[in-house]
């Protein structure tokens, strides 16, 4: 087995990158990672410079291992400020790093993508090793793998990575054949706070349409990046994304998208961007244009619920953080990540920290499920 580095999605055959990440995960396919590239949402100006490593044997693709190199850790969602302090005190440098991870994109997947007859542990160690030896000679602190699925975190545990949990909150689809046969799993409390939050939105005059992705006009896009973009002006900050990279997806994968638009006496005034995967639809992106009573719950989430209800979705990932959404039926999951540091004092020191946080994020996990609305089974 070879590796071999490329620093751009255009140096491999679109083909033969998704003929390994298939398309049951969107975030993965050659479409969504070219389309950060091209937009110049990720590139060594923004911090996100290209770095993916293919395994080759002679001519066949064995495996490949999205790879960034960053110098900062924003876009990321596993938060690791503070190892990057600690280094400074120490007079090292945190920066530059490597990161597999979907960048701007905290949801949980595959990170190493393999033919089916290959040896995964042994592609692994290989990697690791590639990676390692480029670390040396490039001075690069460390590899960050951020939200692996749990089978393929096993083998980077397997291989000496430290392990750090977090958590996020995800609806499940338990058969529902309507909405109202999810809010009858509800608690009484809980299901009139739904029900209220859904007809304030029809007393305001809020009309909600879910536009599939290859039906979405120029226009439609455009009025959803700038409430996209709104979202971050309003906290001071710049968008990750541009509207170059939602117009490319929209040429290149429109199956995998759905536009949430809200319209008000004939005007928008809000939209969510979700993405289609194979059983699970994802709520990536939201704005709007002033706040509206419950316009948010019902944009982001209980409109989501609905296309997962009528397309026999099994599960709503609807992105990081939000203990709002615990009472609205949203479970708390575990998430991981795998590190590897250079420096052997601080990869122990590391080791340690995730180990002492992870009980605390469980007793945290545990406490958010008592909360959960669902009825006590007597």
């Amino acid at each position: 087995m070879e590796v071999k580095q490329i620093d751009s999605m255009a140096q491999i055959d679109a083909a033969a990158w998704n003929r390994l990440s298939g398309a049951d995960y969107p975030f993965l396919r050659h479409e969504f990672l070219f389309a950060l590239e091209q937009s110049a949402a990720v590139c060594a100006q923004t911090g996100w410079e290209p770095a993916h490593l293919l395994v080759m044997d002679q001519q066949q693709l064995l495996a490949i291992l999205p790879l960034y190199l960053k110098s900062h850790s924003w876009g990321e969602y596993v938060f690791d400020h503070q190892w990057a302090q600690a280094y400074q005190q120490y007079g090292l440098a945190y920066y530059p790093k490597l990161v597999s991870a979907i960048p701007f994109t905290p949801c949980q997947g595959q990170r190493l993508l393999y033919a089916a007859e290959v040896d995964q542990a042994a592609v692994c160690a290989v990697l690791l090793g590639y990676i390692q030896q480029l670390a040396e000679q490039r001075g690069i602190s460390s590899w960050h793998c951020l939200f692996p699925e749990h089978a393929q975190l096993q083998l980077l545990q397997a291989l000496g990575l430290s392990v750090r949990e977090g958590v996020q909150f995800q609806w499940f689809n338990r058969n529902y054949q309507t909405f109202a046969d999810f809010l009858q799993t509800l608690s009484s409390d809980k299901r009139k706070m739904i029900k209220r939050e859904r007809r304030r939105v029809d007393e305001q005059g809020i009309v909600l349409r879910r536009v599939p992705g290859r039906e979405v006009t120029d226009a439609q896009w455009q009025v959803f990046f700038r409430f996209y973009a709104l979202t971050y002006l309003k906290r001071s900050s710049e968008p990750y994304l541009n509207l170059a990279f939602f117009k490319q997806i929209a040429r290149t994968m429109p199956e995998q998208l759905l536009l949430i638009l809200a319209e008000k006496d004939g005007t928008h005034v809000g939209a969510a961007l979700s993405f289609i995967g194979a059983d699970t639809l994802y709520g990536r992106y939201w704005g709007c244009q002033a706040e509206y009573n419950a316009l948010h719950f019902e944009a982001c989430y209980y409109q989501g619920l609905d296309y997962c209800i009528e397309h026999g979705l099994a599960r709503f990932d609807s992105g990081a953080q939000g203990e709002h959404k615990i009472s609205r039926g949203f479970e708390p999951v575990t998430t991981y990540s795998a590190h590897w540091l250079q420096d052997a004092g601080f990869a122990k020191a590391v080791a340690q920290f995730v180990e002492r946080e992870k009980q605390a994020i469980q007793h945290y996990k545990k406490d958010a499920a008592s909360y959960l609305p669902f009825k006590r089974i007597q």
